[in-house]
């Protein structure tokens, strides 16, 4: 146990360093997942939920308020479309390969919106037990996983803009982490537009708990609403509106980052092979089938009215 502490505590450093970005940092998290027993796994699971919000507050320190307003404006369009197409879809193929109610809904939940997030707040909502969530939430990570490899390249194969890439990755790739993350190896400007239209998103979490309550008949107490993207919002206006701390900002940004691989590599060091194996096959088709539905039908979108 404690070379296990040494070996997640030195991979934690190493994901200050310059040269290791979110990829590598994901990639360090999921190796030493099948190889080394997590030695803090309940502490990593918290640090890993408050890092990924601190971060994105941080990056929003970063970000012109202005160019953000008119990125979200142009992807509110994208955002309420794709939403809408992947519940229905997603709720299909749950329906058409047998997959039980609950964690049909959590995974279309989790794949429409914002990944885990989603999926924790549906998941109080509609009732779901531990088996159906860590199945919904195994699903869309192992995704994740795979998105902040694959997008990069692909945007890249595929000569995307940073406006088309970012607009991509905020609808296509489920969590806030593999959004933000895919979109900084991407390049600034993408990191600001993926930013922008993912933290638009999550906020859809609101009207669809509402929905979720009346299609499974529940009176939910509480509706987790994600307070951090508000104070995203006011680092982008303090950025934007109060030069003096403009010098300072840097720093704050410089920090996000290294917060944002840290919360990467933690989420990749939660990927064990129990995880993958609880997931089934089922679930893990539906997921793959609604991912690459939504994913090839918004390229397919923003390659023909985005310029």
């Amino acid at each position: 146990m404690q070379t296990s502490k040494i070996i997640y505590i030195a991979a934690i450093i190493s994901c200050t360093l310059p040269f290791v970005d979110t990829p590598i940092a994901l990639f360090i998290g999921i190796i030493l997942a099948q190889t080394v027993q997590h030695p803090f796994p309940k502490i990593s699971k918290k640090l890993t939920h408050i890092l990924l919000q601190v971060s994105v507050v941080g990056l929003g320190f970063g970000m012109n308020t202005w160019e953000a307003f008119d990125a979200g404006k142009q992807g509110l369009v994208f955002t309420i479309f794709s939403i809408t197409i992947t519940m229905i879809m997603g709720l299909s193929i749950g329906k058409r390969l047998k997959i039980e109610k609950n964690t049909s809904y959590l995974i279309s939940s989790g794949t429409a919106i914002c990944g885990g997030s989603a999926i924790a707040a549906i998941s109080s909502i509609i009732k779901s037990n531990e088996k159906q969530i860590s199945t919904a939430l195994g699903t869309v990570f192992i995704l994740n996983s795979v998105a902040l490899f694959l997008f990069p390249w692909l945007g890249h194969l595929l000569h995307l803009s940073q406006y088309q890439f970012g607009v991509w990755a905020a609808i296509a790739i489920h969590d806030t982490s593999s959004v933000v993350g895919a979109a900084s190896k991407y390049g600034a400007e993408a990191l600001q537009i993926a930013t922008t239209i993912k933290l638009e998103r999550a906020l859809w979490i609101i009207p669809l708990a509402f929905v979720s309550m009346f299609i499974f008949k529940t009176e939910s107490k509480k509706i987790k609403i994600p307070w951090f993207i508000f104070l995203f919002v006011m680092a982008m206006l303090m950025n934007t509106f109060i030069p003096a701390i403009q010098t300072e900002t840097k720093y704050i940004v410089m920090l996000a980052k290294i917060g944002l691989k840290i919360t990467l590599f933690l989420i990749g060091s939660g990927l064990s092979k129990e995880l993958i194996v609880s997931v089934g096959i089922k679930p893990f088709l539906q997921g793959v089938l609604i991912w690459t539905f939504i994913s090839i039908l918004s390229l397919i979108v923003i390659l023909t009215t985005i310029v």
